[in-house]
């Protein structure tokens, strides 16, 4: 297994001349919503050392923190800071289309007006003249997904953004959008238990030259090997709300991820890096977005490119994951 060569794994996005690192920096945790323990220092540290690990790929939002925090700590460190990479060796992802209420919840809102809006402010925090990539963060049941699309086609053509995607959307509504507006990718969750998209959307996205780039590679944490058996989560941490996280499913996932410690140390390398490096190696797959909040976290998942499993012990994943049997859904409870 050759570690050197990581810097240099890229691949096209879609069927744009855009070139991706097969990692991406999730940029969700910078912005000090959900996760705890965050500042400004660490987090424009992050953004520096994933560019040093051989990460070009930053995916945020506009929704990414109460006032762009997200974005513009991206600006500060990769685009206006002392020591910054060209603009154009960077591949800038961000979302549209929903935003924070006065009561502290979310908004879907895709109305053209609002995406026109949100994409002008995200690149005002950006300090750059146009994305790479914009998506459409979720579909907005009150707006018709023609009027979506048309918007971000006229968004693409002024030139704001290089190209058009779409976040949370199921085949049907793909579909439906790609015939007004190209898609270039999609974003859904996808790791090793939660498989749901190999059925009919990668299939579908192979065949029309779509990216799938996928969040919750790690399943936020659990797949990373960190958390013990018997983890108290703090108060705060919105992780325990979901069934994966509780009584026997929990049981039965911490067996599973003893089976993947004992081939991450076979594999020499941590058990993050055999899960993410399995992830950006299954078919249709083109990039893991892993969010982080902290230098070691990225530079830790970006070790995760450069090389490939060996046949054998993708074997002994597919055995444990058969071991392991169909997990819960990822709903709240």
């Amino acid at each position: 297994m050759n570690d050197d060569s990581h810097h240099a794994e890229r691949r096209k996005l879609g069927n744009t001349d855009i070139e991706i690192s097969t990692v991406a920096m999730g940029c969700w945790p910078i912005a000090g919503m959900t996760s705890l323990n965050v500042n400004d220092d660490d987090s424009l540290r992050t953004l520096k050392s994933a560019v040093d690990a051989g990460v070009n790929f930053f995916d945020t939002a506009y929704c990414y923190g109460r006032d762009g925090e997200s974005e513009k700590l991206i600006a500060q460190s990769l685009i206006c800071g002392s020591n910054t990479p060209d603009r154009s060796q960077l591949v800038l992802a961000t979302k549209g289309g929903v935003q924070w209420g006065p009561d502290g919840k979310q908004i879907l809102d895709g109305s053209p007006a609002t995406l026109q809006r949100q994409c002008e402010e995200s690149l005002r925090r950006l300090q750059t003249e146009y994305v790479d990539l914009l998506y459409l963060h979720a579909p907005d049941p009150n707006t018709p997904i023609a009027s979506s699309a048309e918007a971000l086609r006229k968004v693409m053509e002024s030139g704001k953004t290089r190209s058009i995607g779409v976040s949370n959307f199921s085949l049907q509504q793909l579909q439906e959008f790609h015939s007004i507006c190209p898609v270039t990718a999609i974003q859904p969750p996808y790791n090793m238990l939660q498989r749901q998209i190999e059925k009919n959307i990668v299939p579908w996205c192979v065949e029309n030259q779509v990216s799938v780039l996928v969040y919750w590679p790690l399943m936020k944490g659990l797949l990373a090997g960190k958390l013990s058996r018997d983890h108290q989560f703090q108060r705060g941490d919105g992780r325990p709300k979901y069934a994966m996280f509780q009584g026997d499913e929990w049981q039965k996932n911490q067996d599973f991820v003893d089976q993947l410690r004992l081939i991450a140390s076979e594999a020499g390398k941590s058990v993050a890096q055999v899960v993410v490096n399995w992830t950006i190696h299954q078919p249709g797959i083109t990039a893991a977005l892993c969010g982080a909040k902290r230098a070691a976290q990225i530079e830790e998942t970006a070790g995760a490119m450069g090389w490939k499993l060996t046949a054998p012990l993708q074997d002994r994943i597919t055995a444990a994951l058969r071991q392991r049997g169909t997990p819960v859904s990822m709903s709240a409870v």
